[in-house]
């Protein structure tokens, strides 16, 4: 996962603010309950420091997303009286959070945005008998996104009306666009759903490529709620699976490992090549724990397990911060990509290991 999303977030000095907050709208009296949930947030960040300034800036962007349907929440972070950075979660947060501290509190929105799966979202509707002399229509809906954020934030859309008379020759025309499309958002599968006849003669035409990433999805398929097309089906075929990117990273971690090439595991080991921005990928099994600490300096590659450690590098007045913050910080400052990795498929030396951009001799690799 690239984390290139986040560099707003760090061209600001701290402290900062990160909100987590459930906007959902499927509730009754949905402005009330919102208001009623900041108004505790905005306690605990007073109680933590935060001033009056800050406070009315996060205020403002709170519910900002009251347009959108359904469940979902929002994450929003301000630094020196002004917002730094504000999004739609796709789910709202497990607890309303509110945290005033050195670094950003990014790691339950990088989560939120795991496993980044790119994709096509197609629905084809029929209306009229499947025969060329027929009079009739076939529409198609599709949607570029990347679950799961897509659910609150979809990508381009397109919107196709076709005569049925014509619909053998157009689809062939339509599948190459549909395949264009595909290759420039790096798509893992193209979800597709309606009629099963107007949606055969689409399949068997699309490019061989793309036609071996098709799931034929069922169920409900509304265009106009406001959120991603085809929703609940994306859930049902993404869910417990790797985006292709992050599983193609984690195949070369196995290789190298197993040739004895260019990876590190353990904590110590791996932050030890933060520390010299050697690393391309941080494989996690899972985030670090609340609990876990590491001492930092202003720099992003400046984190280390000790406060000696850091001290020893000529880095003045060490903090200690959550482990979690320091490492995003770190990997984006780097400009490194996270990989959040299963323990069945890989099982990491203390949950945590990392491809290397270049060995301890400093060659690139």
């Amino acid at each position: 996962m690239r984390l290139s999303f986040l560099e707003p977030l760090y061209t600001e000095s701290g402290p900062f603010a990160s909100v987590y907050l459930d906007t959902s709208r499927n509730i009754e009296q949905p402005d009330r309950a919102v208001a009623l949930r900041w108004r505790r947030l905005r306690a605990d960040l007073t109680r933590q420091g935060a001033d009056r300034a800050l406070l009315g800036v996060l205020e403002e962007a709170v519910g900002a997303d009251a347009e959108l349907p359904g469940t979902h929440g929002q994450a929003i972070f301000a630094a020196n009286g002004s917002l730094v950075m504000e999004g739609e979660l796709p789910h709202p947060p497990d607890r309303d959070s509110a945290r005033y501290s050195t670094l950003p509190d990014a790691m339950p929105l990088v989560t939120q945005h795991l496993p980044e799966i790119p994709y096509l979202a197609v629905v084809v509707r029929y209306g009229g008998p499947p025969t060329a002399e027929a009079h009739g229509w076939v529409t198609v809906e599709a949607e570029s996104g990347t679950w799961p954020a897509s659910t609150v934030s979809p990508g381009e859309r397109l919107h196709h009306n076709v005569a049925v008379a014509t619909w053998h020759h157009s689809a062939v025309r339509l599948g190459q666009r549909l395949d264009a499309w595909a290759r420039r958002v790096h798509a893992d599968a193209v979800v597709v759903a309606g009629d099963p006849w107007a949606g055969n003669v689409l399949v068997r035409r699309l490019p061989q490529a793309l036609r071996h990433k098709v799931v034929r999805v069922g169920g409900p398929s509304p265009t106009d709620t406001g959120r991603a097309l085809l929703e609940p089906q994306l859930d049902s075929v993404f869910r417990g699976r790797m985006a292709e990117h992050d599983r193609e990273l984690m195949n070369v971690f196995i290789g190298r490992r197993a040739l004895g090439g260019p990876v590190t595991e353990g904590l110590a080991r791996t932050v030890a090549a933060l520390q010299r921005g050697q690393v391309a990928a941080l494989l996690l099994n899972h985030p670090p724990a609340a609990s876990q600490r590491l001492w930092t300096g202003p720099e992003p590659t400046q984190l280390a397990l000790t406060e000696e450690e850091l001290a020893a590098f000529g880095v003045r007045a060490p903090r200690e911060e959550p482990a979690d913050e320091a490492l995003v910080r770190a990997l984006v400052g780097t400009a490194a990509e996270l990989v959040v990795v299963p323990e069945d498929d890989l099982e990491l030396a203390e949950g945590v290991g990392a491809l290397l951009r270049y060995a301890d001799s400093g060659t690139p690799v």
